[in-house]
């Protein structure tokens, strides 16, 4: 029996979905799939090629691609068994097909790219990739360098488990790959046409999936490290933290006192959501990096993209931006007046900020450290001169109306986490976004 057939115009989908056939009037993407459709496969060779352990499918393949084939078999496996598919299934046409029209359309599109990959793989001897979206991605974003530096970044720190981060819902979630994120950067080119032309250029991932006390560890082992490589830097020894206890196990629980991505700071009306509600929505959404969030800030250094843009003063602010201007957000606003525009602005493609999100403390430890590292300096620094602190917009904590936000304390020489009530209004306060992809 043939393990693959070629891709047709007449030919309908390998798994039979109404919605993806090719015929259907769903839209094809072209930059969102290798271009080949795979088949139903033999039922000896899926199950010799995908099931057993040892593969004359992965031997027949260039040594350094046996990682690969692992890696991608074993995601294939371990995607069926998370929606509940049998393993006979891939071994059986009939089976495989049957299981699949219960699955979502994301879930379903998902299941026939991996599929999809695999079939590339063996038979093309090397993996697929989508060399039009990277060279986007390389051309406009410089993205390798950034997503490399990232990498070693979270593998320095602690964050990364092999490619992977722990969840608090106990699952594991693999970093975003380089090519998916370039996947995404290109199929959203013409959305984010104006964000990159104001300047929101620099790559920053944040393991969201994370417990907020495990990465507040983090950063503090963080700095405990860079004080012994660097001792002539001025970070107090003895207190180089000094966190609300609100923020202790903010995230977990059945009922979590911090809320993410809220609509409105009101203590039952926020529209907001916890880690856990976010991390169970993202098993289905295909908008998302599962656990991960990818942003893209505007840098301090425009030619390097190293560091983050700091929060100035409003004779300061610089506009950015050829058609569509945007000025730097004012300081000394309430944190419910910041929310009100990023809101406005969510849904109208005119407005300067559209696109823009706030951030939450896991974003800001990732600026933080970043930052630090490419700059030699601390980020946010209150108390000095023509520089905010940003109020982290997107978190709340419901039951005592405040926003959080994290700073170094330039006199202390301390990084604060505190939270601030949502209707009133600092002048050493500002507000720094991002464009979430």
């Amino acid at each position: 029996m043939s393990f693959f057939r070629p891709t047709s115009e007449s030919t309908p989908h390998p798994l039979g979905h109404p919605e993806l056939d090719s015929g259907s009037s769903r839209k094809e993407d072209p930059g969102s799939k290798p271009g080949m459709t795979t088949s139903v496969l033999g039922e000896s060779t899926l199950h010799e090629a995908i099931m057993d352990s040892v593969s004359s499918a992965r031997d027949s393949l260039p040594k350094e691609h046996h990682k690969h084939f692992e890696t991608l078999r074993q995601e294939i496996i371990d995607f069926t068994q998370a929606q509940g598919i049998p393993r006979e299934a891939l071994a059986k046409p009939d089976l495989l097909r049957k299981a699949a029209e219960k699955l979502s359309t994301p879930n379903l599109e998902r299941l026939a790219n991996l599929l999809e990959r695999f079939e590339h793989l063996i038979v093309k001897k090397e993996p697929w990739t989508n060399k039009e979206a990277l060279e986007y991605a390389e051309e406009h974003y410089r993205l390798k360098e950034q997503y490399d530096s990232q990498v070693e970044l979270l593998e320095q720190v602690g964050i990364l488990m092999g490619d992977a981060i722990k969840g608090i819902d106990g699952n594991t979630y693999p970093i975003p790959t380089l090519e998916q994120i370039a996947i995404r950067l290109f199929e959203r080119r013409e959305i984010l046409r104006t964000k990159h032309d104001q300047g929101f250029t620099k790559l920053l991932l944040v393991p969201f999936g994370m417990s907020l006390d495990v990465l507040i560890e983090t950063f503090k082992q963080f700095f405990l490290s860079y004080k012994e490589s660097h001792p002539d830097l001025d970070i107090s020894d003895s207190y180089s933290f000094a966190i609300q206890k609100r923020y202790q196990g903010a995230d977990r629980g059945d009922t979590p006192s911090l809320v993410y991505y809220p609509k409105f700071f009101e203590e039952n009306g926020h529209r907001g959501k916890t880690k856990m509600q976010i991390l169970e929505g993202q098993e289905d959404n295909q908008n998302f990096f599962p656990g991960w969030t990818a942003h893209f800030f505007q840098p301090s250094n425009t030619k390097t993209l190293k560091g983050f843009a700091t929060i100035s003063q409003k004779d300061q602010r610089t506009l950015r931006g050829d058609e569509n201007f945007r000025p730097p957000f004012e300081a000394n606003k309430t944190p419910t007046e910041y929310l009100s525009i990023l809101e406005e602005a969510r849904g109208n493609s005119s407005s300067p900020y559209f696109q823009e999100s706030g951030l939450t403390p896991e974003d800001w430890i990732m600026v933080f450290m970043t930052h630090f590292v490419e700059t030699g300096k601390p980020i946010d620094a209150s108390l000095t001169r023509d520089i905010n602190t940003s109020y982290l917009t997107g978190a709340f904590f419901p039951s005592s109306l405040r926003t959080p936000f994290m700073d170094w304390n330039s006199s202390l020489l301390q990084v604060y986490a505190g939270s601030h009530r949502c209707d009133i209004a600092d002048i050493g306060f500002g507000l720094r976004s991002s464009v979430i992809i």
